[in-house]
């Protein structure tokens, strides 16, 4: 089955080589999308000099518009299983493997990578307890979907359920990410958790990325 992985990416110049690098160790250049959202600095030269696929927003649209550019190029391009990974050296490339079986094996349409598993993050407190927590609480009880995390941007998607969620997605910054779980709600989608590992320190979401993400979401569900 045809991989190919999708990074959003806006001003990632400090760690998007070495991601790549990464990649490339598993997969070919051109099983590599990275979506340069606008960045002021060199983040899509470093792509291009790697020579994986780069698609330009002249514009930056956000994290949510980022990855539809992306998830519908990589369908262009043929790809059976469509992962998302962050460009910012939070996640392990080896872990790809574990999102993508379910999958291969037809078990599950889409994957969601999850930190409170089995496996080991180093989550700061205030981003745990303050963001995370009141996040997965409101997608429970306004989505129904019983998730272990959210926001989360390690996932996975078959062929046809990215088809079904992808091209008619609104939200362009990261309440993007809540509507793809709705969306998964309403096509009664096959879902399922696996576990990952999140490398915080330098890497990732500060906690005023994490406001933002809360905004989003207050703003998804009880405004608009």
């Amino acid at each position: 089955m045809k991989i190919i992985i999708v990074i959003p990416a806006w001003n990632e110049a400090r760690h998007l080589g070495g991601v790549i690098d990464d990649l490339l160790v598993y997969y070919s250049a051109k099983s590599i999308i990275v979506v340069d959202d606008c960045s002021s600095d060199e983040t899509g030269q470093i792509a291009r000099n790697k020579g994986v696929i780069v698609v330009p927003h002249l514009i930056n649209r956000g994290y949510g518009a980022a990855l539809r550019t992306g998830t519908l190029a990589a369908i262009e391009q043929g790809a059976d299983i469509i992962v998302h990974f962050d460009g910012d050296g939070q996640f392990l490339v080896s872990e790809i493997a574990e999102m993508v079986k379910p999958i291969q094996t037809g078990q599950s349409e889409v994957v969601l990578g999850s930190r409170f598993l089995t496996k080991i993050s180093d989550i700061p407190f205030f981003k745990k307890w303050f963001i995370q927590r009141p996040a997965i609480l409101i997608h429970r009880l306004l989505l129904g979907l019983p998730l272990t995390d959210t926001h989360n941007g390690f996932k996975a998607f078959g062929r046809a359920a990215a088809i079904k969620i992808f091209p008619n997605l609104q939200q362009e910054r990261y309440a993007g990410a809540t509507e793809v779980l709705q969306a998964i709600k309403q096509y009664h989608l096959v879902w399922a958790e696996v576990a990952v590992t999140v490398k915080y320190g330098e890497f990732g979401q500060g906690f005023g990325d994490g406001l933002k993400i809360l905004k989003d979401l207050v703003w998804r569900f009880f405004i608009k």
